[in-house]
């Protein structure tokens, strides 16, 4: 996806949105998919997105079942936004949302309709570096810049302004990661800006496992969090790639990660998805009822299940690596109960610590079940077949 597309589909909104937006690209992962309540996804027909639905101020994610073309995106949002807070009672702040009530509400609204023909596959996660000086072209490059404090001096800034004029940069950018991007710098001008980064004694070089993080906006205690964890990450050495965290002091906050701290009444859960891969909606509870001082201790292991599993399953270290073959072989197929709501599964290996439930309980057992991710009820579950290795 070209910048210019995102920009003409900005250019025809003429209302100021209630709802969050997200207008991202199908192939990449820098971005998150899922944290608007409108999630505008490319799909592989030519000028028509996918429509993902996190309805607000609720954790249910729905598919809208045909696509939206480039143009008609800032009208379907106005719309949606309009069905939404004219049926508060029904599609806001609810334990769980009728999509199909939803979408019959729509359609007569709507005089443009692309069915969805194909699932839509997202890829696997691979978060880029963001930070320091990045050569894009034969001579330009673009700088990242992230603070500690997730705040950025106001002079700096203005000196940033004044630079950008004089060098012709038209424009700066902002990134989930509560970092600043300047793009377009020629190689010329490469020292003016360094000279600025010296001048407020900036760094552009932290670990990855410090830029790595979701925390809600303005948001001191989870920040405070934040930097003790990553200091005790440092202090550790702990590798973290491929990995992001997220802390979720509120609930509903649509932040994501591919291992969640959320905080409750009881104390704080740590949550991960089944394939550590942040734009996943399968949730598993590895550790629940911690005090903060007990957190370090279980995220480190957790990291260390994650390459444990991650190295059994795709490196090939001292020749034991398994041939196409080995791997066809030894690939199995289990049942497992998912949500048709979020898509979130049971699966009665693991059972479900946070509800109580024990490792090896069928689900034919459960005498009453509700999603612990959007709340649906047990019937709203279906049977699915699910290959394990």
């Amino acid at each position: 996806m070209k910048e210019g597309v995102y920009k003409d589909i900005f250019d025809q909104f003429t209302h100021k949105p209630r709802l969050k937006i997200n207008l991202v690209d199908s192939t990449q992962t820098f971005i998150p998919f899922f944290t608007g309540n409108l999630n505008f996804i490319s799909s592989d027909l030519n000028n028509h997105w996918n429509l993902y639905i996190r309805f607000p101020k609720t954790s249910q994610l729905c598919c809208c079942p045909f696509l939206i073309y480039s143009d008609d995106i800032p009208q379907v949002s106005q719309i949606i936004e309009e069905v939404i807070y004219a049926n508060k009672n029904e599609f806001y702040d609810r334990e769980s949302v009728d999509d199909s009530a939803f979408f019959s509400l729509l359609k007569p609204l709507l005089n443009f309709m692309q069915p969805v023909t194909e699932l839509l596959t997202l890829p696997g996660f691979f978060l880029p570096y963001y930070e320091g000086f990045n050569r894009y072209s034969d001579n330009k490059y673009w700088l990242g810049v992230y603070r500690r404090s997730e705040l950025f001096p106001l002079d700096f800034l203005k000196d940033i302004c004044a630079l950008c004029l004089q060098t012709r940069i038209g424009q700066l950018y902002t990134t989930p990661w509560k970092s600043l991007l300047i793009k377009n710098i020629d190689h010329g001008d490469r020292r003016r800006w360094e000279n600025l980064l010296n001048k407020y004694r900036l760094s552009v070089r932290h670990a990855a496992n410090e830029l790595n993080w979701q925390v809600e906006d303005q948001c001191a205690e989870g920040l405070s969090l934040k930097k003790y964890l990553v200091r005790e990450f440092e202090d550790a050495d702990l590798r973290t790639y491929r990995l992001c965290f997220a802390i979720k002091t509120q609930p509903r906050t649509g932040l994501f990660g591919s291992i969640i701290l959320r905080k409750q009444e009881h104390g704080w859960d740590i949550l991960h998805t089944r394939d550590f891969n942040p734009n996943s909606k399968d949730f598993l509870c590895y550790k629940s009822r911690l005090s903060e001082n007990e957190l370090q201790v279980h995220l480190m292991a957790l990291v260390q299940l994650y390459y444990q599993s991650y190295s059994d399953r795709d490196l090939s270290i001292g020749g034991n690596s398994f041939s196409d073959n080995e791997v066809t072989t030894g690939q199995k197929m289990k049942i497992v109960h998912q949500c048709i709501h979020c898509l979130s599964i049971y699966d009665e290996a693991y059972g479900e610590e946070m509800s109580g439930i024990l490792p090896g309980t069928s689900f034919a057992t459960l005498p009453e079940y509700s999603c612990f991710v959007c709340g649906s009820k047990k019937e709203d579950f279906i049977a699915k077949e699910w290959a394990v290795l």
